[in-house]
């Protein structure tokens, strides 16, 4: 084959390669000692890989990365791990598998539903490596363990979703001086970093604070397309092995933001903040935070102040219908789950048409306001707004609308 011939199907010059390699940062581990015959065999394609090669594998023979989550994220990043060599690979995780977990955690099977999530992936990753090394950790991951756990690694592949599991994770990395490939997703939008305190930033250098409670939505209330997973954990692999190596340029210093629904991806540079509490000069986070639940805050303290003797529970709820009570439901929910589930009588007012107050003018005067939303969270954020509007004796349901289902009416489909 002629090279113009593979130029038209290989837009990168494969003679390119010999020269290719501009490593910025040293390889994170030591070589192995030797790979056996197998183990050339299984990693053959790696091999020929003039970056790679027989040391780049054997570096990855030697690594022991931990990835935190085996859910969306840490699905394709625990498969791909697995499949590259690494060998020992840590798993992070307490939940059990869901069945709404299947549509992106690919990890998990049908039969997997209601097993934890750390014995389900550990069974997936020696399926396709038996080579590997794995290590479950079936915990949550807290303040009081998380230093003996990243200890273990040289490298940290976060899955997190949530604000204050990442931020505890970045302290951690930081403190223990262990660099870590970040990802987040959210509906048809993925972002993906290395941070690594002592060559770059860190994620408070990117996000000093998080953001307002209840600005950001979960996964679990706005959705994520399934193959997004796969988009950023397939990066947060690559920037692995990149670092474990000592090939290319990894994303330290860089935030790669990928947009699906128009196929494009960013790269910005991020820059160290000379005045980050934790790794800039004058640092005064020394030590992990005694609370990162309420430094993220899942509500805010107006909500928090809006609840108090103004919560019925979903037993209380279907009390009050059956007994005739004239009060208003509202769910705050947004219109695509009202189509998934609703409860029976309720109105659909999203919580953004009422926190900016179009909504307000609505409401009905001479009646009782009952809010609800999936768990809770958003519906205590629209009480306080309702209550500063007038409504005093309006209330919200504790546990939304997955409370209903589970108390009330298991027929229903819970999302």
């Amino acid at each position: 084959m002629s090279r113009a011939t593979i130029a038209r199907h290989h837009p990168i010059d494969p003679t390119r390669y010999p020269g290719r390699p501009t490593v910025s940062l040293p390889p994170l581990v030591e070589p192995a000692a030797e790979l056996t015959v197998d183990e050339i065999r299984r990693y053959s394609r790696h091999l020929i890989i003039p970056d790679v090669g027989v040391t780049g594998q054997k570096r990855l023979k030697n690594a022991r990365v931990l990835c935190v989550g085996a859910g969306g994220l840490g699905s394709p990043a625990l498969m791909y791990l697995a499949a590259a060599g690494v060998g020992t690979l840590g798993i992070v995780e307490f939940d059990t598998v869901d069945e709404s977990n299947l549509q992106r955690q690919i990890i998990h099977g049908q039969s997997d539903i209601g097993k934890p999530k750390a014995e389900s992936a550990a069974a997936t990753v020696r399926e396709i490596n038996p080579l590997v090394n794995v290590v479950i950790h079936n915990t949550a991951l807290d303040r009081d363990n998380v230093k003996e756990i990243f200890s273990q690694y040289d490298l940290i592949v976060d899955g997190t979703d949530n604000f204050a599991t990442r931020y505890m994770v970045n302290d951690a990395a930081v403190l223990l001086g262990k660099p870590y490939v970040w990802g987040s997703i959210y509906r048809f939008d993925g972002q993906a970093s290395v941070f690594w305190a002592e060559h770059g930033p860190c994620y408070r250098c990117l996000y000093p604070e998080p953001p307002p409670p209840g600005m950001v939505p979960s996964c679990a209330e706005g959705g994520v397309l399934g193959v997004l997973c796969a988009s950023i954990g397939s990066i947060q692999v690559t920037e692995a092995i990149k670092l474990l190596t000592g090939i290319g340029e990894p994303l330290v210093g860089g935030l790669t933001v990928y947009d699906a629904l128009e196929m494009s991806y960013r790269k910005i540079k991020v820059r160290k903040d000379p005045d980050c509490v934790l790794c800039g000069p004058n640092a005064t986070l020394t030590d992990l935070m005694e609370d990162y639940d309420d430094f993220c805050g899942a509500v805010s303290v107006e909500a928090q102040e809006a609840t108090l003797d103004a919560t019925i529970t979903a037993r209380e709820l279907k009390e009050w219908q059956d007994a005739g009570k004239d009060f208003f439901l509202v769910d705050v929910r947004e219109p695509a789950e009202y189509e998934i589930v609703r409860i029976p009588g309720s109105t659909l007012i999203p919580k953004g048409d009422i926190l900016n107050g179009e909504a307000l003018a609505n409401l009905p005067q001479d009646r009782q306001i009952v809010l609800h939303c999936k768990s809770g969270v958003r519906s205590a954020e629209a009480l306080a707004a309702v209550k500063a509007a007038g409504f005093k004796d309006a209330v919200h349901l504790q546990g939304g609308v997955l409370s209903w289902i589970k108390q009330i009416d298991p027929s229903l489909p819970a999302y």
